[in-house]
Order: C-alpha cells, then sequence, then structure tokens
C-alpha cells in the first residue's frame, strides 16, 4: 500500500505544481471536464488518500508480525 500512496500523492502533487504553468498531465486530463473547482478537489483527494495510504502502509510494516 506503500507504494500506491505514494504514486497517488506524487500524481495529485505533480498535478497541483504543474497546474500553476498550465500544463495538465495526460493521466488527469478526465477530470477538467466538470470544471476547475471538481479539478482541484479530484486533485486534493489525491493528495489525501495518497498520503493516508502512506501511512497505514508504513505502520503495518512496523508492526511487530508473529
Amino acid at each position: 500500500m506503500k507504494r500506491i500512496g505514494s504514486f497517488l500523492m506524487l500524481i495529485g502533487l505533480l498535478a497541483i505544481v504543474l497546474n500553476f504553468i498550465n500544463y495538465v498531465p495526460r493521466v488527469l486530463i478526465w477530470i477538467y471536464q466538470w470544471g476547475e473547482g471538481p479539478a482541484w478537489a479530484i486533485k486534493i483527494a489525491l493528495l489525501i488518500v495518497g498520503l493516508t495510504l502512506y501511512i497505514v502502509g508504513s505502520k503495518k510494516q512496523d508492526a511487530p508480525q508473529r
């Protein structure tokens, strides 16, 4: 889950940063069909879900195995 979380965070962060220079990653072109507001919500959701998966994946690895 840690790798998936990292990927989602990276995509979300890239989408936010690249938005400021008027570039949209091809993977995320579809989110702009609903307008600017929902596109921002999706980008922020990618960051939050990615961070959550990353943290959960890290805690699972740190837990002692029986």
